[in-house]
């Protein structure tokens, strides 16, 4: 049986929140905000308590209160100061409508997020990046 990953989703929008909430249910335990600041609130939270930090975390770009790109940088800057480094860090999949290279850029290269999909997110594509990551076994 594989291990159950603990996942946030970071997104605004009901239905995008709905489906990538049942796409990512079978691999694990699914929270769910819908800003950036209760992003950065879960994440702080996460970390505070031994072994309840995120392993994914997939997040829109374009949310009330904080972007995608700012719960980013918080989380990565969290990351830092609690001495969190290399693959001990949560992969992050930016998941937006944005597919522009402004953003993707700062996504992938300053934000270092493992992957950057543009909605509509299909169902295999999400599970391939996820097996890539090492988040979910290939035979699933």
């Amino acid at each position: 049986m594989a291990k159950k990953i603990k996942i946030l989703i970071v997104e605004d929008e009901f239905i995008s929140r709905t489906l990538l909430k049942e796409m990512l249910s079978p691999f694990g335990d699914c929270d769910v905000v819908t800003n950036g600041r209760e992003a950065v609130d879960a994440l702080e939270k996460s970390y505070s308590v031994a072994e309840s930090s995120y392993d994914l975390v997939c997040l829109d770009i374009m949310m009330p209160k904080m972007s995608g790109h700012e719960v980013l940088r918080e989380m990565r800057r969290i990351e830092k100061d609690k001495g969190i480094y290399g693959a001990d860090t949560a992969k992050v999949l930016m998941v937006t409508a944005l597919d522009d290279a402004k953003n993707i850029m700062e996504a992938l290269v300053e934000g270092r997020c493992a992957a950057y999909l543009t909605k509509p997110l299909s169902k295999s594509r999400l599970e391939e990046h996820l097996r890539q990551l090492q988040l979910i076994e290939n035979n699933m």
